[in-house]
């Protein structure tokens, strides 16, 4: 709470600081405290312009964020650590509309190891049934020291589509169905950076104006006690 009365002293706490500071002084120093409440107010208004900056920033990070897809940047997984055919698989998918892309890890399962001949496959189809189910074929990668199998798929445009993961091998042959809604593509891996560039622009003009405030209130009280 202020110790000054709100009848007739309401004002910026900032600007009563240095009225009050410039009744305190000689009028020899009137002059120049005359040149610290001018520049007092040009840095008070300098900080409202950074804080308004940074509202609008943010404003926009709210606006563009609420349409927001379900998906525009980097592979989600939609099955996880699933116990398939003698082995552990989890899906993961890039569904954009034109080329969609799967990734399937797999695992081997505590105490296991992977099963011999292993096949897997996706089948794709709009949830609606207006086009029938297309399987995908995926192909082997281990390139990233653990086993992987990916494929590219087809999505003609923005929908739901379903996803039947089909596991086989030498223990036997299980499947696993699951749903992604097919979206626009972004800019891939960079996608995540764009994200964040917004909330570290709010970040650094919050940091900004702490800053400046922090120096013009230890400029003020070394005047005052000068």
């Amino acid at each position: 709470m202020a110790d000054l009365s709100a009848h007739g002293d309401a004002r910026d706490t900032h600007e009563w600081i240095v009225v009050s500071g410039q009744c305190s002084v000689d009028s020899g120093k009137a002059n120049s405290f005359a040149d610290v409440q001018l520049s007092s107010i040009k840095m008070l208004k300098r900080f409202r312009s950074i804080e308004e900056v940074a509202a609008i920033v943010l404003g926009l990070v709210l606006a563009f964020a609420m349409p927001a897809k379900a998906h525009n940047g980097p592979p989600f997984p939609i099955i996880e650590n699933r116990k398939m055919a003698g082995c552990v698989v989890s899906l993961w998918t890039h569904p954009d509309i034109g080329t969609g892309t799967f990734f399937v890890l797999v695992d081997p399962v505590p105490g296991g190891k992977i099963p011999d001949n292993l096949k897997i496959e996706i089948g794709i189809q709009p949830e609606s049934g207006r086009l029938p189910e297309v399987v995908y074929p995926t192909e082997q990668d281990d390139s990233r020291g653990q086993l992987e199998y990916k494929t590219s798929t087809e999505f003609d445009r923005d929908d739901f589509f379903r996803v039947r993961l089909m596991v086989k091998s030498s223990q036997g042959s299980e499947e696993a169905l699951s749903r992604v809604e097919a979206t626009p593509p972004g800019y891939g891996r960079w996608d995540l950076l764009l994200y964040l560039l917004p909330f570290l622009a709010v970040a650094f003009l919050w940091f900004w104006g702490m800053t400046r405030r922090r120096r013009y209130k230890n400029k003020n009280r070394k005047l005052q006690t000068a």
